[in-house]
């Protein structure tokens, strides 16, 4: 966690000096996989320091903070970049917040409550949490294709959403781009609630219910978004989307830690991962694809809503 947040602002820094786009595309590469380094640890802790009853709100105040950095973001960057080099001073910025960070996590943060001498929050959790009662290992990989493959298609149709949404406001629906990013300012605001939430939804009622219940929100929200009936549906889209915005990654940590135990959460949830990225990669392209094929967005909205509803459907046989 630490080198991932570590090399991350190291680069963000030095993009902020960058002299030409080869150097700022290498290390903006760079930044993003070192941001995934920290992101799986960061969510892994879970399930060293909170019993099972307690993952899920857990997990959903840590992925909260997505929303809340999408607002700082969006509030500080503009506000100090100003000038020719403006982009220069934006990068300086992130990459000094990351510093602070990193300092922060490497002075608090502990890979187990027993380095403290302290015991996982939540109900004593049985002696064989490890993993070999929950999911036998014969069946490990089964359960992280399946889980994976789930992920994959959250990937997949939440950033069609989130690349498509604001251009498609602006050119197809008249809003003005100030009207648009006060739209999607409010949706930041929103997400930030999303994962604990839905965390302590699905520590109640189980994490197939909070999932399910999860993606059929996304789905009529994608829905709302392919074919507005009157202009107001797409405030209630960005309202759906919103309130769920990052509570599919909490749910996915709770049920890493369910399945394959503290010890192996972190390669489990890694593994997991890498089936989410690769739905964000291929979902945006398909999508841009057909946007451009029938000229608009609504098909690339209809076909984030088909992943949402494949979603559903597989999560019920989990």
């Amino acid at each position: 966690l630490d080198l991932g947040l570590a090399v991350a602002a190291g680069c963000m820094l030095v993009i902020s000096r960058a002299d030409g786009f080869a150097e700022v595309l290498f290390f903006y590469v760079l930044t993003g996989a070192a941001s995934g380094t920290a992101n799986v640890p960061a969510m892994a802790l879970v399930s060293y320091w909170f019993a099972r009853t307690h993952r899920g709100k857990a997990a959903g105040f840590v992925s909260s903070g997505s929303g809340f950095g999408i607002i700082l973001a969006g509030a500080i960057v503009p506000a100090i970049s100003a000038g020719a080099d403006s982009w220069r001073v934006g990068w300086l910025a992130l990459g000094a917040m990351v510093l602070v960070v990193t300092v922060i996590c490497g002075v608090l943060l502990r890979n187990r409550p027993a380095d403290l001498g302290l015991a996982p929050i939540g109900p004593t959790p049985p002696a064989d949490e490890s993993g070999s009662t929950i999911a036998a290992r014969h069946s490990s990989r089964r359960i992280l294709l399946h889980v994976g493959a789930i992920y994959s298609l959250f990937g997949a149709s939440y950033v069609i959403y989130l690349t498509f949404f604001v251009t498609s406001l602006v050119q197809e629906q008249g809003f003005t781009e100030a009207s648009a990013g006060e739209l999607w300012v409010s949706l930041g605001f929103l997400s930030l609630f999303s994962g604990p939430v839905f965390g302590t939804l699905s520590d109640r009622l189980g994490r197939r219910t909070g999932l399910s219940i999860v993606f059929a929100i996304q789905c009529l929200s994608y829905l709302l978004a392919a074919a507005p009936l009157v202009p107001a549906l797409l405030y209630v889209s960005v309202g759906l989307f919103g309130i769920v915005a990052w509570s599919i990654p909490s749910i996915m940590a709770a049920i890493v830690g369910d399945h394959f135990g503290a010890e192996r959460a972190a390669s489990a949830f890694g593994a997991i991962t890498l089936f989410f990225g690769l739905g964000q990669i291929v979902g945006p392209a398909v999508a841009g694809w057909a946007a451009e094929m029938s000229d608009g967005f609504a098909v690339s909205f209809a076909m984030a809503a088909a992943f949402a509803f494949v979603a559903i459907i597989l999560t019920a046989s989990m």
